[in-house]
């Protein structure tokens, strides 16, 4: 695995007690759902999880499969070695190509249609599981990157769980398993389905070296802004804080998290009237956004 100022992540444990999906569901999902083994140029073993998107086609991180040695799947006791690979390196995005693999696709949704607070679940094997292991939790905030929303949610990670698959309660893909912040009060990451429909449609290359990092590995000056305020929220440096959101605020003035880092750090500067101005422009870009409404309402009181 990969480490910087975020870490490749690996599973999803539930924080809280969020809706469960429908009985049956998540007996159906688990044979799309596979253990993907790989030997590293040290000759150690690795693990990670994927998810059949497509006929012969499993998707995981690229994180997960990069420079190995060796790489297979396992289902069923089963082992299957892919033919070749479709990789998207700057999006932590690889499908293994495979011939003959008899495993369901999962149904493809999108990650534009999700809302806060919506219920999702992985499957996925953590610490070398034997069998898939289901979580839950819920939508906490969507970053929109590159024709898609990443997905932020209530959920912890441990090894073996990258690459593994979110879904809605209706049993929808919306995300792929990937990331987390460093620290105790992590934030969790799952990269969008919509990345993997145009990736589908690539030609297949063998397999192959890494060619770029992926977009959360890159020198902290090039990472998309919701990586970039991790450490200052964290930190409580609300300075650099509002100079990384006010940048933000200049190139992506439709996202609702931008305001609301901005809306934070100058509340807590004592600058309320223009905090409370920020916070409202998070809540019109979404009137259900859970910690900007509470954040405004708090607020209010002390400028009444």
């Amino acid at each position: 695995m990969k480490h910087s100022i975020l870490f490749a992540a690996p599973l999803l444990y539930a924080l809280n007690a969020a809706a469960q999906p429908p009985d049956g569901m998540v007996y159906e999902l688990k044979p799309s759902v596979v253990k993907i083994h790989v030997i590293n140029p040290q000759g150690h073993h690795g693990v990670g999880s994927g998810v059949v998107v497509a006929e012969d086609h499993v998707a995981t991180n690229c994180h997960v499969v990069a420079n190995a040695q060796g790489v297979r799947i396992s289902k069923y006791g089963e082992s299957f070695t892919p033919v070749g690979i479709k990789a998207d390196w700057k999006h932590d995005l690889c499908l293994l190509k495979f011939q003959g693999l008899d495993l369901p696709a999962v149904k493809l949704g999108s990650s534009k249609q999700l809302q806060y607070e919506q219920a999702v679940f992985t499957i996925s094997f953590p610490n070398n599981a034997k069998k898939p292991l289901t979580t839950y939790g819920e939508v906490t905030a969507l970053y929109p990157y590159d024709n898609g929303n990443i997905i932020r949610a209530t959920a912890d990670f441990r090894m073996g769980g990258s690459g593994g698959p979110l879904f809605t309660d209706d049993g929808t893909l919306v995300g792929l398993v990937t990331l987390k912040s460093p620290g105790r009060n992590a934030f969790y990451y799952n990269i969008p389905v919509d990345w993997v429909k145009p990736l589908l449609e690539q030609p297949m290359q063998t397999m192959a070296e890494q060619r770029e990092p992926p977009f959360w590995d890159v020198p902290e000056a090039q990472r998309p802004y919701f990586m970039r305020v991790v450490h200052p929220i964290q930190t409580e440096d609300w300075k650099t804080l509002e100079a990384i959101s006010t940048a933000w605020i200049t190139e992506q003035p439709e996202c609702a998290e931008a305001w609301y880092a901005l809306g934070l750090a100058q509340q807590q500067l004592g600058k309320l009237e223009s905090a409370d101005y920020n916070l409202h422009q998070a809540i019109a870009l979404n009137l259900v956004h859970p910690e900007a409404n509470k954040a405004q309402s708090e607020l209010q009181q002390k400028l009444d």
